[in-house]
């Protein structure tokens, strides 16, 4: 709790705390523990280079005046104090000076004597000087008691202190980062204070109506918790959302808390698993605890499935897992004997179908909301606030970059007018334009352009019949998926490449599926009916083709011969030992969808040659300008009779918006009857 404070007193709201002294050092940091290290390093290494090369011989006063007079000597220290000198020997006398014992010496030989008087050795070294000439250095100095003790228990003084230094960093003390091995135990979940400035509301989550609906009455109760606390009502233990990569989960779990103004705790699931044992289950024990003491709380636990897998399923050899243990103290904290009054466990991940059992029963997590991909409602609030920041023009409809986007989360629409505005900056305009926003989701969904790529003529041809076969038949098969435009500018590791609205259903019919499947075999038929020959190029569409027709008829029971049967494994296992059917039916199967298959070929080429005029002009098209658009096929083919799904769903809201205007109008205006001919839309049954 100390660094808690300490970054309440710094004034920093914006930054994370990690509770209990596990905060990463900031990058204002005035001093970096590394230096710590270093000047105690050189410290040490100092101390044993001097105390081991500077070795003192002691002699006699006479032996000293011969060496001087023989010019053994190179300088000599005097300290008056002590009546101690400190004389150099040169180089070339070292072997003389010290005998067998030269060798210790030849790194820095140094010879000391006792001096009669300080007046007494300055005169003899005057006249030494005087008479023979020699260059000697001469310096008189005196020496401290005090410096002489420290350098000699200054090795041990520093030895000591790096020892209390290190215990203390290791056990997450103030002298330390709190990240040491002694605390290795502590939660490492990132606390956001209610008072730590701009919060996350249910403003910043566009769309997820649905979920937003139901986290609100977490919300209600932490805001105000004594309107159900005295109708008897308990206060939900936890949360579970559960939804595809990028679509909010995360987002939407910071909404609540910035909603209700609680403390919120982000941990992964991943911070719980170390490798020695017992350190998951004292993480999960101390990040209830700090919850306990921030309460009324928020606890956020991402990718739960890192530490929530269904126990007893994993090949190990050892009875004593550390993950189940971190399971097994996570569902005792969460439903316990202890009381977490005012703590709300909310977790995310999109592998509900792996989780524990007992960590997905009431009492523990009481409701599973489910966050899905948006439609084309959400898509179009979700482009509203990401275009919030970004500068764009006129030219750029909301409702077209929703229709454009089908499939996409939130987090690949971010991406997209991310990447829509580099592209504008890259081209130096002023504002975001919509072809800006086209060219984001092409370069995202297929890669991008490689004009520079070699392709023959030969080649070139090949990729055009192919990518119009596909664009014919999308035309003239009701249920496949509308066009947009065809390119044979080569991207990614595609040669060529079609962009379709895919219809986003509730529902699918099987004359839907095959009308799929046919516009899919498009361009193998294309090639084998307008060149003769065959090609690599439709290895993607028949991987995607044989998919789809094992799943209709192991699936989903759309098969003559094997009718309302579903080998589908809701749990995720996928069968891994063994399949549910025998090798009887596996050879049906087989040779179901390879009918199956083969009619929608032959289905093709029938529709191909039956437009093959339309088909040459797409392709002669594509030849000259590398792309064409839905409004190229309109011109040849004609205006197409069927509208997609899209269109008739905006169709709806617009006619149901009139209506209700009208309504509305009528409401306010009583006296005037109502016109013949006005009926009002039949209620359906359920």
């Amino acid at each position: 709790m100390e660094n808690n404070n300490q970054n309440n007193q710094n004034n920093k709201p914006k930054k994370p705390v990690r509770p209990g002294g596990l905060g990463n050092p900031g990058p204002n940091q005035p001093f970096n523990a590394y230096w710590i290290y270093a000047i105690l390093s050189m410290g040490l290494i100092g101390m044993l280079f001097f105390g081991q090369n500077k070795t003192l011989k002691k002699v006699d006063w006479s032996d000293f005046q011969e060496y001087v007079s023989d010019n053994r000597i190179e300088s000599i220290v005097v300290y008056s104090n002590k009546e101690i000198a400190e004389a150099k020997v040169r180089s070339e006398s070292v072997n003389y000076v010290f005998g067998e014992d030269a060798s210790r010496f030849s790194a820095n030989p140094f010879v000391t004597v006792n001096i009669p008087s300080t007046q007494g050795a300055s005169e003899f070294l005057d006249t030494v000087k005087k008479e023979k000439g020699y260059d000697i250095k001469v310096r008189f100095d005196t020496t401290s008691e005090i410096w002489g003790m420290l350098l000699t228990f200054a090795p041990f003084l520093l030895i000591i202190v790096f020892w209390i230094w290190m215990m203390r960093r290791m056990q997450g003390g103030p002298g330390g980062a709190g990240g040491g091995i002694f605390s290795v135990g502590k939660s490492k979940a990132q606390l956001f204070d209610k008072d730590a400035g701009p919060k996350a509301t249910f403003k910043d989550v566009a769309g997820l109506s649905e979920a937003k609906e139901e986290v609100q009455e977490i919300v209600e109760f932490l805001k105000h918790p004594g309107n159900y606390t005295n109708l008897g009502g308990k206060i939900p233990k936890g949360a579970l959302l559960v939804g595809p990569p990028g679509t909010g989960k995360t987002l939407l779990a910071k909404a609540v808390a910035g909603e209700a103004n609680v403390p919120f705790f982000s941990i992964s699931g991943s911070d719980f698993v170390e490798m020695f044992v017992g350190v998951g289950a004292s993480r999960v024990r101390d990040l209830f605890r700090q919850a306990k003491e921030k309460s009324p709380c928020i606890v956020f636990i991402d990718e739960i499935d890192a530490v929530g897998r269904a126990r007893g399923k994993n090949v190990n050899f050892g009875s004593n897992d550390e993950r189940e243990n971190t399971l097994n103290q996570l569902l005792t904290e969460m439903d316990g004997f202890g009381s977490n009054s005012g703590v709300i466990i909310l977790a995310a991940t999109n592998r509900v179908d792996i989780l524990d059992k007992a960590l997905l029963r009431a009492g523990r997590f009481d409701r599973q909301i489910y966050v899905e991909l948006p439609d084309l409602n959400d898509r179009k609030e979700i482009f509203k606030v990401h275009l919030r920041p970004i500068k764009i023009d006129e030219s750029v409809d909301v409702e077209f970059l929703a229709r454009q986007t089908p499939g996409f989360s939130g987090a690949d629409i971010a991406n997209v007018c991310n990447e829509a505005a580099l592209i504008a900056a890259r081209n130096k305009k002023k504002f975001v334009e919509r072809e800006d926003f086209i060219s984001a989701v092409d370069r995202i969904v297929g890669g991008l352009e490689k004009k520079n790529k070699i392709i023959t003529q030969d080649e070139k041809k090949s990729i055009a019949i192919h990518e119009a076969g596909h664009a014919t038949l999308s035309w003239f098969l009701e249920h496949a998926n509308p066009l947009v435009k065809v390119t044979i500018v080569p991207r990614g590791k595609a040669l060529g490449a079609a962009w379709y609205l895919p219809e986003e259903r509730q529902i699918t019919t099987k004359d839907q599926m095959l009308d799929e499947m046919c516009a899919l075999l498009g361009g193998r038929a294309a090639e084998e009916v307008f060149i003769g020959k065959i090609s690599s190029g439709a290895m993607n569409d028949l991987e995607r083709v044989t998919k789809q027709a094992y799943g209709m008829i192991t699936y989903l029971g759309m098969s003559d011969k094997m009718p309302n049967l579903s080998y589908y494994d809701s749990s995720g296992q996928d069968y891994t030992f063994q399949k549910p059917f025998s090798e009887n039916t596996a050879e049906l199967i087989d040779a179901e969808v390879k009918i199956m298959v083969a009619e929608q070929y032959e289905r093709a080429k029938d529709l191909l040659r039956k437009h093959a005029d339309g088909h040459h002009q797409l392709s002669q098209i594509l030849l000259e300008k590398e792309i064409i658009y839905a409004e190229n096929l309109e011109h040849i083919f004609g205006k197409r009779p069927w509208v997609s799904r899209s269109e008739e769903i905006l169709q709806n809201e617009d006619s149901s918006k009139n209506v209700y205007d009208n309504t509305e109008n009528k409401a306010d205006n009583p006296a005037k009857d109502i016109p013949d001919g006005l009926s009002f839309p039949p209620i359906p049954s359920v």
